[in-house]
């Protein structure tokens, strides 16, 4: 199978849970001019060895995973202004009710603006009538990015997209390259290089007061969640580690430019998030998008 992305296994075992995802719709700020997106871009889950769309390898799609508002029949009605409310529809019209259990969940929500800023994983709660909601408030102005990731009983893993808005001043922000990020108190560090094309060993280190911290919880059966999103077009890979010293990843980025990484880690019952901005190795620092 030919992805977008590709991932390696590094000591502990990695679980693809968003696959390669290319990201589109009405930017609130400039559009992105340096870098073109992926034409050929498919998820995989390495965890369980079960390929993206069912047991079997797929043929390339007319569109890519998350391009859309709508695949493999399933459909995600987002309106540019509305909350975050929603019921998936199904092929047949009505909304799909019957999920199953992926990550200990049965549906997962990334929400993040299109400057790369405001970064979310959520967790929305379905009511008997297959609507799903999340008490989530967007809290600048904007366009959002909505991703929903979840396999419905008897049908195939499926992400998809779409684009919210929240009116106001736009005030976009651009994101230096950075490999430390202190969140209450924590001071995580991340280690190694993204090289277009070539897998990369990247290594996060957590620590608190000047000492590591050794005893992460499991936070939806993994240590440690890490979303890496391109600054062009917000394509984005999602990888988690299981067992072993340390939370370690492998990431293989498509094409040269600036990427936004998102980690969020679980210790003393409370779940954080750092984020981190790098550049591929050899690429210059300006993308179109950096804000």
């Amino acid at each position: 199978m030919k992805t977008g992305y590709k991932v390696a296994l590094y000591g502990a075992a990695l679980a693809v849970v968003f696959g390669g995802t290319w990201a589109a719709g009405a930017a609130a700020g400039p559009p992105p001019t340096t870098e073109a997106p992926s034409t050929e871009t498919h998820g995989t889950e390495a965890h369980g060895t079960e390929p993206r769309h069912g047991g079997h390898e797929s043929a390339p799609a007319a569109v890519p995973p998350g391009l859309s508002s709508s695949e493999n029949g399933y459909t995600l009605p987002l309106t540019p202004d509305s909350s975050l409310s929603f019921a998936i529809a199904g092929p047949d019209g009505k909304p799909v009710t019957r999920f199953a259990v992926d990550h200990e969940k049965r549906l997962h929500l990334i929400v993040v603006r299109r400057d790369g800023s405001h970064f979310r994983h959520v967790h929305p709660e379905m009511a008997p009538d297959g609507t799903w909601s999340v008490p989530l408030t967007l809290p600048d102005a904007g366009s959002y990015r909505v991703f929903a990731d979840f396999k419905p009983e008897g049908g195939p893993k499926t992400t998809l997209g779409a684009d919210v808005e929240k009116a106001g001043d736009y005030q976009p922000r651009r994101h230096e390259t950075s490999r430390t990020s202190t969140v209450d108190g924590y001071e995580v560090t991340l280690d190694g290089e993204l090289t277009a094309g070539k897998a990369s060993a990247v290594t996060i280190a957590v620590a608190k007061n000047g000492r590591p911290v050794t005893d992460l919880q499991d936070h939806l059966g993994a240590k440690g969640h890490l979303v890496a999103l391109r600054a062009a077009d917000l394509a984005y890979l999602h990888v988690h580690p299981d067992q072993g010293a340390g939370v370690k990843f492998a990431v293989e980025v498509p094409t040269a430019g600036k990427y936004r990484l998102f980690l969020d880690f679980r210790h003393e019952d409370v779940v954080r998030t750092a984020e981190f901005t790098l550049t591929t190795t050899g690429a210059h620092e300006e993308d179109g998008h950096g804000h």
